[in-house]
């Protein structure tokens, strides 16, 4: 008897456990798509190193119904994006534009890059220069002791 109960609950659970497929926010599969692509261009405000399309913060989903609504409205991406700049700046854009406010956003790894060339060729010019001094006869002396052993070093 026991083990009848213990199949016919387990039984229960499995159909109570049944995992469905999400709900699709909008009944349009083509405004989800245009929102999915708008989404994957726009920087998550919270995490702000996400997209908008893979951050799960509450800004983010308020931000992508807010997308979702513009295009349903009529609006163009072109349109929804400009919205979203014209309120939260160029930051909200995954690519940022070149402008003169984003010019060491964009230059600065290459100028970092040559900087560090630079300074990687000053070094080793100079450990050239040092490397390139001959040692003097009483140096060479003592160096052939040492590599042969003839001279103990003192401690």
């Amino acid at each position: 008897m026991r083990k009848i109960l213990t199949v016919i609950f387990l039984a229960a659970c499995f159909s109570l456990a049944h995992a469905g497929e999400a709900p699709t926010l909008a009944v349009d599969p083509v405004l989800e798509a245009k929102v999915q692509s708008l989404a994957e261009v726009l920087r998550c405000l919270v995490c702000q190193n996400q997209n908008l399309a893979d951050s799960h913060a509450d800004l983010a989903i308020d931000l992508k119904n807010q997308v979702r609504e513009m295009l349903r409205q009529g609006r163009s991406e072109k349109e929804v994006i400009d919205y979203m700049v014209e309120r939260y700046g160029d930051f909200v854009l995954y690519l940022p534009p070149l402008k003169s406010s984003t010019w060491l956003l964009w230059w600065g790894p290459f100028a970092l890059f040559i900087g560090g060339l630079v300074a990687l060729f000053f070094r080793l010019k100079r450990r050239r220069e040092q490397a390139a001094d001959p040692l003097s006869p009483d140096e060479q002396i003592v160096a052939s002791r040492l590599l042969h052993g003839d001279l103990e070093v003192q401690k």
